[in-house]
Parts: C-alpha cells; sequence; structure tokens
C-alpha cells in the first residue's frame, strides 16, 4: 500500500466520522436524558394500620402511583415474627405503601386510610378484636407527622364520628413482610376475601359514615359476579348440576374440600366414598359445626337438605357405608374447592395435615 492510498483512507475514515458526529451526540444526549429523568423518579413508603391487612391492600392498591402494598407486622417487641407468633410479639397487622409523590401524594393515601378504618375503636376493627388488630399512622419523616395530624384534628372537627377518634399517629418502627399467602389475598382467594370482608362489618360500617362519599374506594363485587352460573345455581339457588359431569365426583386426591365462597373446611378425602351417583359423597363431614341440615319438601318428597352458612351443598341420605355411618352426604361439586395435601399450609388449613400422616 502507497502513500497515497494511506492518505485516501485516512481521509474517508475523517469524512466518516463527521458524517456520524450528529447521530453519536444525539444518542449521548439521549443517555443523559433517560439518566436525568431516572435520577428525577424516587418513591417514598408509607405505613398504616387498620386491622386486617387483607382488607387494607386492595384499596391502596388501585390509587395511580402506588407501587406495591405489603401486608405485614409491626410495633412489636421480637424480630422476623410470623402469623403464629406476631400477637405474642407485640406486632400489629399493617401495611406499607411504596408511592410516587408525584403521582399520588401522602395526603390522599391518609384520605384512603381514614375511609377505611372505625378510628373510634381502641379495641380491634369490626369482627376482629385484639391490639393486633387496632389502627395507626406510623409516620417515616417530619414532613409525613404533621400531615397526619393536620388530617387528624381535621377529621376531628368534621363531626363525622361521634365518639372520640383514638387512632395513634406514632413514629414508624421496623416493618416485617407477611408470609407469602396473606399477599394479596384478596386476587389469590377472591370469594373468601369477598366473603370474610361481607362478615366482618366493614363495609356495613363505611356505608353507615361516608354514604355514597366512598366512591372508588368502595368496589366490593357482587357475589353473582364472583361465581360462575353453575355455582350461584347450586350454591343460591338450590340447584343440581348433573351427574359424571362435575368437578370432584372422581377425584381421588388426599385434601379437603371447603365452601367455595366462604372457605370453610366441609369434607375431608378420607370420607370420600365411590357411591356410583355421578356426585361426591362422603359418610361424615370434616367440621361437623359446619354442616347444617334442613327438612326439603320439594320434589314431591321429604329429603334432609345439606347447608353451610354461605351456600346450598346438596343431600344426606342413609344409604351410606354400613360399616362407618351408614349415611351418604350427596355434594354438589359447584358448592365445593378442593385442596389437595400438599396445599393446605399455604392456604391456610395446616392443622388438617394430621389427617394424612
Amino acid at each position: 500500500m502507497n502513500k497515497t492510498q494511506n492518505y485516501m483512507i485516512v481521509l474517508i475514515s475523517a469524512v466518516l466520522m463527521l458524517l456520524m458526529l450528529p447521530a453519536l451526540t444525539t444518542a449521548k444526549d439521549e443517555m443523559a436524558k433517560d439518566k436525568t429523568m431516572a435520577s428525577m423518579v424516587h418513591t417514598e413508603k408509607a405505613i398504616f394500620a387498620g386491622g386486617c391487612f387483607w382488607c387494607m391492600e386492595k384499596p391502596f392498591e388501585q390509587l395511580d402511583g402506588v407501587k406495591a402494598v405489603v401486608s405485614g407486622y409491626s410495633t412489636g417487641k421480637t424480630k422476623n415474627p410470623t402469623y403464629q407468633n406476631y400477637m405474642s410479639g407485640g406486632h400489629l397487622e399493617a401495611v406499607e405503601i411504596t408511592f410516587d409523590p408525584a403521582q399520588v401524594s401522602y395526603e390522599k393515601l391518609l384520605d384512603v386510610f381514614w375511609h377505611q378504618i372505625d378510628p373510634t375503636d381502641a379495641g380491634g376493627q369490626f369482627v376482629d378484636r385484639g391490639y393486633a388488630y387496632t389502627t395507626g399512622i406510623f409516620y417515616l419523616n417530619e414532613t409525613q407527622r404533621k400531615l397526619a395530624e393536620a388530617f387528624k384534628v381535621k377529621l376531628e372537627a368534621s363531626g363525622v364520628f361521634s365518639k372520640p377518634i383514638v387512632t395513634p399517629i406514632k413514629p414508624a418502627q421496623t416493618f416485617y413482610r407477611a408470609e407469602e399467602y396473606h399477599q394479596d389475598y384478596y386476587k389469590k382467594n377472591p370469594l373468601r376475601y369477598w366473603y370474610y370482608r361481607k362478615g366482618s362489618g366493614r363495609d356495613q360500617y363505611l356505608d353507615k359514615v361516608w354514604g355514597k362519599d366512598r366512591g372508588e374506594h368502595k368496589k366490593m363485587a357482587d357475589l353473582k359476579n364472583k361465581l360462575t352460573p353453575l355455582q350461584y345455581e347450586v350454591t343460591q339457588q338450590e340447584g343440581t348440576e348433573p351427574p359424571f359431569n362435575n368437578a370432584y365426583w372422581d377425584n381421588k386426591e388426599a385434601g379437603i374440600y371447603v365452601d367455595i365462597i366462604s372457605g370453610e373446611p366441609l369434607f375431608s378425602s378420607k370420607d370420600k366414598f365411590k357411591s356410583g351417583t355421578g356426585w361426591p359423597s362422603f359418610d361424615r363431614p370434616l367440621v361437623k359445626e359446619n354442616i347444617i341440615e334442613k327438612v326439603d319438601k320439594r320434589l314431591f318428597s321429604t329429603r334432609t337438605e345439606v347447608r353451610s352458612k354461605t351456600s346450598h351443598l346438596g343431600h344426606v341420605f342413609n344409604d351410606g357405608p354400613e360399616e362407618t355411618t351408614g349415611l351418604r352426604y350427596c355434594i354438589n361439586s359447584a358448592s365445593l374447592r378442593f385442596i389437595p395435601e400438599q396445599d393446605l399450609e399455604q392456604e391456610g388449613y395446616a392443622q388438617y395435615l394430621t389427617l394424612f400422616h
């Protein structure tokens, strides 16, 4: 390669660099801009206690700007509490909220909080009693303290509540994340959550105090929308599903059967037998107190209907296995939810593991 060729190569390279310079500069500027924007986005945390943490997640998660809501335990003296020992350690149930203050203000979170609780109850919240279910605002900085106290004063002056507000405002302590099965409970177990919340008295109280003003915070789905048409027909209209064409008639797995709505334990696979009828059949209930028997005179005959506290389940007959109880609880699969043995602990039914060991 001679000097002329060398010169031409250098010249061409220089020209190409000049042509590429605007693009390189633009890319560099864009990267710098992105880095600056990322540094401007920051999140803060807020900690509230409002009784059962299952009921406190959903109202906050629905807000734009809330990045995460975590159920957990706080204010106690013990480290790393669990659901089995948090009460004895002096903890209460709480939620930790991660939010973008550029999208949702701390005042907005306070507004949502006060609309979820009974701040005049020092002994718990609704059906849940004891310190573990009491309310509280736990501030993480001086700004949060001032905002929380100002909001409380304003609420006290409003006359909304006929009794004194007892919800304390205190410095935050270590927050411990609860077990995974407690996180987003309303999403993982919508029917059990719906039944629990409905039965707790929380929404009845909030409706009475706030009425229609609860607006977006009240989105309790109707039971009919939570169930399939068949489940609704069977459980609420005393219907009967087709034999040999339902979920559990031939299920042979080890586990327990719970109420599709409330989650109450009803029957065990240990007491299930093949009746040849095409419906799940059991010779006894798992928890007798959860079963209600009622005379049924429909269909021009007298039968004994079997119900739970929320649902029609089926009927009980006297043609079961003679070597056991002689009874046959003929139950609709549509009224049940099956929990396999290996899932009992994470689903909150660990006390029934001994049935299978």
